[in-house]
């Protein structure tokens, strides 16, 4: 992304309190983290309004961040008529079966083991790259995993305010520049 304010972001620097902070919070369900990136408006660019997300991110509280992970659905099973999870998630579309039912019982475990959803950045990874990190993460610590968790939650918010950030064409947002790479 350029160091420019595009339309999307003009339009979020001018919108209503009401109005910014309802879009905020269909990105991260955190009113802390939500509360945070608002109070910072106006962002002169895309990576001043990222940097601020990931200030944000990394004050969350054990308890904002439990209130950020409720919001996601399991991977491989999006939310019906939510095109933001279909999308995030379309690496497991074209998975087998097999990886599915995979996916649901490797899902269930960490959830029991974790107490939540496993959280993983999806956009852009295959269902064997998301099953293959599911099956690294289960073994964690619960504090290292909380923190693993912290991460891909930036990562989400980051793309995320990444699509609001990018100019419309046709009314369709474009997708931004670093969706999709692979992360280290």
């Amino acid at each position: 992304m350029t160091s420019s304010s595009t339309p999307g972001l003009t339009r979020f620097n001018t919108a209503e309190d009401d109005t910014a902070r309802a879009a905020l919070r269909a990105i991260c369900a955190s009113a802390a983290w939500a509360e945070e990136v608002l109070a910072r408006r106006p962002y002169r660019d895309a990576e001043e309004l990222l940097a601020a997300s990931d200030t944000a991110v990394a004050r969350l509280t054990p308890d904002d961040l439990t209130e950020a992970m409720a919001a996601h659905p399991p991977i491989g099973r999006p939310r019906p008529g939510d095109p933001v999870s279909a999308r995030e998630q379309r690496g497991m579309t074209g998975a087998t079966d097999r990886l599915k039912a995979e996916m649901l019982e490797l899902n269930l475990a960490y959830q029991e083991k974790f107490g939540h959803v496993f959280l993983i950045c999806a956009t852009g990874l295959t269902a064997e790259q998301m099953r293959d990190s599911i099956r690294n993460r289960i073994d964690n610590p619960p504090e290292r995993e909380r923190e693993i968790v912290r991460e891909e939650l930036g990562r989400i918010n980051r793309v995320r305010l990444a699509r609001l950030a990018v100019r419309l064409e046709n009314g369709l947002a474009v997708r931004p520049e670093n969706e999709g790479t692979p992360r280290p």
